[in-house]
């Protein structure tokens, strides 16, 4: 049972990750002026460093989850 709660805990974690990333990213775009122009966070350079933060924190939770040991 421990070991089928370890696997699904880092399959929900990896995700967690990933879905930071592509959060991140879509910050990205609307800092940068490029995506989602109808944000109040469109064009605002903050958003940018916000979303390289975020994007770097879920590159790091996923590597983290996939490279644990049990």
């Amino acid at each position: 049972m421990a070991k089928l709660f370890d696997t699904v805990m880092r399959i929900a974690s990896t995700l967690l990750g990933a879905l930071m990333v592509c959060v991140g990213g879509v910050w990205i775009l609307q800092g940068l002026n490029i995506a989602f122009l109808n944000s109040f966070m469109a064009g605002d350079i903050t958003w940018t460093f916000w979303g390289l933060l975020l994007a770097a924190v879920g590159v790091g939770q996923a590597v983290w989850s996939i490279r644990r040991r049990a």
